[in-house]
């Protein structure tokens, strides 16, 4: 009982994190939040200090699961590929050997190169909408979309891209979500199957590379000539999995929560349906506003001092990129969503800051553009559903949206 009242709190916390968020800023000092076991660094000052000083705030925590995997599951993934340290949850050197790929892959060049086959496909689920007459838009668009993209990053045979993205999907739901113990073994055996698929693509591209990520990173692992290792299999499908996660599921949070704060403010989507030159403006309020990815963990690895707080070594922090965008000594008007907002005034976090900034800011902000761009143009009288309940948000930091979005139009 006690820890479904645990579970309860955290849910509530996830589902609408922002009145936390306002009281840990007006707070002296960091705030203590048991139901994340973490102290909140909730301030824009705070939490750039917190990512310039990677060598003090350690990202090895980075994705602390909040589910302890049961044995029976640990049973499961040993059938898999032991987790391994990723651009994510790295530091120094290590984290610049793994960020050093994903950085020339998604470049502002390769990414705009990507984007036409992007809107191809964005076209196709638009058309799919239209004919339907109503829809409901995380699974029929939002969810789709960026995994088309990122497999074509990756190199993943568009056939195979549906198994990708539920493997992933599963792979959060078993570290953030409470299932019963059938569902966590079953999300388990999701995971192995996405880990035996990529490692599939590895073991293919080393052999015949093409022009993909999958075949830059196997041909980066070892020396010409040489095979494949366990080690670097392993370090490999961890990396994939991650960008692959990482890739689809918070650029399909991006684009739903965009979407539902447009369409829950009619004034701010007739504004956008009326001068489309707003449409980049309205890619930087939706970051803003309220991004897929409200917080990443940290550790101290010595005794440090922020925001006039004395942590030891090994302190866990959430430093909460959603919280720094609403603070008021940084943006105007903060919790207020507005698309004519000056959005390169005063840059938000979304996408971090530091040596940990995501490098897949181009691809996502590509996205949600052309997304708006063909929404705006093609069903310029969409509106949320009325004869559905109202929309409800995941109960999760690492990528919020909605539940679902049904509209109509």
């Amino acid at each position: 009982m006690g820890a479904g009242r645990e579970q309860e709190r955290r849910d509530a916390l996830y589902r609408d994190p922002y009145p936390s968020y306002e009281r840990a800023r007006r707070a002296g000092g960091l705030t203590y939040v048991p139901e994340v076991d973490a102290w909140l660094v909730a301030r824009d000052e705070d939490v750039r200090e917190v990512l310039r000083r990677a060598e003090d705030f350690s990202s090895a925590n980075a994705l602390l699961p909040d589910v302890v995997p049961s044995q029976e599951v640990l049973g499961v993934l040993a059938r898999g590929f032991a987790p391994r340290q990723t651009v994510v949850s790295s530091d120094g050197a290590v984290h610049r050997r793994h960020r050093a790929p994903l950085t020339r892959a998604l470049s502002a060049a390769r990414s705009a190169a990507l984007l036409p086959y992007a809107r191809e496909c964005a076209r196709e689920l638009v058309a799919r909408v239209v004919e339907a007459g109503s829809a409901e838009l995380v699974e029929a668009y939002a969810r789709k979309l960026p995994g088309l993209v990122v497999g074509r990053l990756i190199g993943l045979d568009p056939a195979d891209v549906p198994a990708a993205v539920h493997g992933g999907y599963r792979a959060e739901e078993l570290l953030f979500r409470p299932l019963s113990p059938q569902e966590r073994v079953a999300a388990a055996e999701d995971v192995v199957a996405l880990q035996h698929l990529l490692d599939g693509y590895v073991r293919e591209r080393r052999a015949r590379p093409r022009e993909d990520l999958c075949s830059d990173l196997a041909a980066a692992a070892a020396p010409p000539g040489a095979g494949l290792g366990e080690e670097q299999r392993h370090e490999l499908v961890a990396h994939l999995q991650n960008l692959l996660i990482a890739g689809f599921l918070t650029t399909s949070a991006l684009i739903a929560t965009a979407l539902l704060h447009l369409l829950c403010d009619r004034r701010q989507w007739e504004l956008l349906c009326a001068d489309p030159a707003l449409t980049a403006a309205a890619v930087e309020e939706g970051l803003r506003f309220d991004p897929p990815v409200q917080a990443f963990r940290r550790v101290t690895t010595r005794p440090v001092e922020i925001a006039g707080t004395e942590l030891p070594a090994g302190a866990t922090l959430l430093v909460a990129y959603a919280s720094a965008n609403r603070d008021e000594r940084r943006h105007e008007d903060a919790g207020v969503f507005d698309i004519r907002r000056a959005g390169t005034r005063q840059p938000h976090l979304s996408f971090g800051h530091g040596p940990h900034a995501c490098p897949g800011s181009h691809l996502a902000r590509g996205q949600l553009r052309l997304t708006l761009e063909l929404f705006t143009e093609t069903l310029p009288g969409l509106r949320l559903d009325a004869a559905r309940p109202a929309p409800e948000m995941r109960p999760t930091l690492i990528h919020r949206s909605p539940e679902a979005l049904y509209v109509t139009w």
